[in-house]
Order: C-alpha cells, then sequence, then structure tokens
C-alpha cells in the first residue's frame, strides 16, 4: 500500500489531541506536531502539551524540540518534518500530523519556502525599525514596497510582517511576486495521498472548552511556567512571547495587564479561533470536517473517508 500522510487540524481547544491520539493508535500511526510552539522546550502548561503519557501512548515528533530563546521558522519546521516523514515511512509506520498552526500545516501541502537566503544587514535594518519604531512603521515600509497590496497578509501578525519585509527587501520582490515565484515550484510530498480533516465545535461548546482549558493552565502553574521561560530567554523570542496564554501572563508579571489574566486569555483565544475558523475556510475548502459535537468518537471513516 502507497504511504498516506493523514492531518487532524482544527480551532484551539477543540480537541485534537485527544482524536489523534485515538486515531494514531488504529492507524498504527506516529505523530508529527504541527504546532508552532510545542516545538519549543519548556512551553508546556501554555500550549496544552500533551502529557508525558500521552506522549508516552504514540511516539510524538516536533515537540519540544527547540530552546524558548531561538525563534523557529517554517523551514526549521519543514526540514524536521520531511525527515520525521521519510523515517516513520521507512519503518512501515503511518504518518498522522496534527496540530493548528496554518503555515506549518501548508508546507505539506504547497510550496512556501523558497531559496532566498536573508541577509545578517537585512535582517538588521527590520529589526531596528520594529525595535524603535513599532510594527505601525514595518508595515508602513512593506506597504510602500508593495503599492499592488500584500495579499491578504495579516498586517498585525510582527512575525508575518517582518519576514515580508525581510524577503521584499533582500530579493527586490513584492509580496505578490513573491508567492507567483513560489508557485512555480514542485508540490512538497509529490506522490504521496494526502487526507485531511478539520474538526469543529459549536461556539457554545468550544467557549465553554476554552474557559475551563484557561482554568486549568492557571491551576497548573501558568504563571511559574512563564517567570521559569522568561529566565530562559522567551522574551528574545518575539513570536513566542507574542503568543496567547504568554503575552498576557508576560503583562500580568509585569503588572501591565488592565484586566483579570484568565478573562484576557479568553478574550484573545476566542479572536484567535474566529481567525483559525476562516484560515480553515479558506485554505482547506476540500477538506472533511467533523463536528465533535455530534461525533464524540468519530470513526476512521468519519474523519477521513
Amino acid at each position: 500500500m502507497s504511504p498516506t500522510l493523514y492531518f487532524l487540524t482544527g480551532p484551539t481547544a477543540s480537541g485534537k489531541t485527544a482524536l489523534s491520539l485515538r486515531l494514531a493508535m488504529e492507524l498504527d500511526a506516529e505523530i508529527i506536531s504541527c504546532d508552532s510552539l510545542q516545538i519549543y522546550e519548556g512551553m508546556d502548561i501554555g500550549t496544552a502539551k500533551p502529557t508525558s503519557d500521552e506522549l508516552s501512548a504514540v511516539v510524538h515528533h516536533g515537540i519540544g524540540v527547540f530552546p524558548v530563546n531561538r525563534g523557529v521558522s517554517v523551514h526549521d519546521f519543514s526540514l524536521l518534518a520531511s525527515a520525521a516523514v521519510e523515517d516513520i515511512h521507512n519503518r512501515g509506520k503511518s504518518v498522522l500530523v496534527t496540530g493548528g498552526s496554518g503555515f506549518y500545516l501548508k508546507s505539506f501541502l504547497e510550496p512556501i519556502i523558497d531559496d532566498i537566503v536573508i541577509s545578517r544587514e537585512t535582517r538588521s535594518v527590520v529589526n531596528s525599525l520594529y525595535e524603535n519604531s513599532g510594527l505601525a512603521s514595518v508595515v508602513a515600509r512593506l506597504q510602500e514596497l508593495n503599492p499592488n497590496g500584500v495579499g491578504g497578509l495579516d498586517i498585525q501578525n510582527p512575525r508575518r510582517v517582518i519576514r515580508a519585509l525581510e524577503r521584499c527587501l533582500q530579493s527586490g520582490d513584492s509580496v505578490l511576486q513573491l508567492r507567483a515565484n513560489l508557485a512555480t515550484l514542485p508540490e512538497p510530498y509529490a506522490g504521496i495521498e494526502k487526507r485531511l480533516c478539520v474538526i469543529q465545535r459549536e461556539d457554545n461548546t468550544l467557549r465553554k472548552r476554552i474557559e475551563q482549558r484557561t482554568r486549568e493552565m492557571l491551576n497548573a502553574g501558568l504563571v511559574e511556567e512563564v517567570r521559569e521561560l522568561i529566565t530562559l530567554g522567551l522574551l528574545d523570542n518575539k513570536s513566542a512571547s507574542a503568543s496567547i496564554g504568554y503575552r498576557e501572563t508576560i503583562a500580568f508579571i509585569n503588572g501591565t495587564l488592565e484586566s483579570e489574566l484568565d478573562e484576557t486569555i479568553n478574550l484573545h483565544t476566542w479572536q484567535l479561533v474566529r481567525k483559525q475558523r476562516k484560515w480553515f475556510r479558506k485554505e482547506l475548502s476540500n477538506s472533511r470536517a467533523v463536528n465533535l459535537d455530534f461525533f464524540a468518537e468519530p470513526s476512521l471513516k468519519h474523519v477521513f473517508g
């Protein structure tokens, strides 16, 4: 039988971990984590990282790989994932990719990485602009270089804007041209069947699950985890320190949070869910969908057809 890549994704707190463990056992699969935060060492509580028992039950790849003070790019993840896929398939196992990080997921489905190398000088220029003048100035510079638009780039996401400006400056091309260039590259994992499923939940259910998860994180010691991560260089990692759960807790520790910590995390998590849903509808419109409010334990057939 030819190898297959199975993908299970969905919004934050929708129940991916529990379902992925059961499906992995049924598929005789190992899991590749498609989570841009669980890939860091020590970011455990705030990312709802699988427990030690869950990690023992099914072999996982891509969890706790990099130190928290080191930024991880999609290219870094792609290299890790491709090595894992080859290793798992060579041992006769199936691969189940699980997580909700859009660009990590997209790296399996279409070309998103090219050979542009960002020089130290370019990176320094962009970082200095961001550090000294803020995100608005980086966005303004990017828009100046892209009079025809940036193609739906999330201009509120510092990491995405910074990376886009670096690539435009380095290559001399616009965001739209860079995307057109990518479209000419070969499809990743060509010849391997891909089956995707997006988990869904009703709004009321998902809000309650978010609130419950936040309570559990705080009770498990999220504040203490963040204090420890700060000593390990969390604040040097712009992407990780700006992630939901961590940025609010950092503000709480610094005394700059203007509302209750749990309420703020819940609000921002729900805002993330709305963005994730929009992304799934746009980018994974042809995938299967399973509403776990109606199928508490969907079969393999329900999930992957």
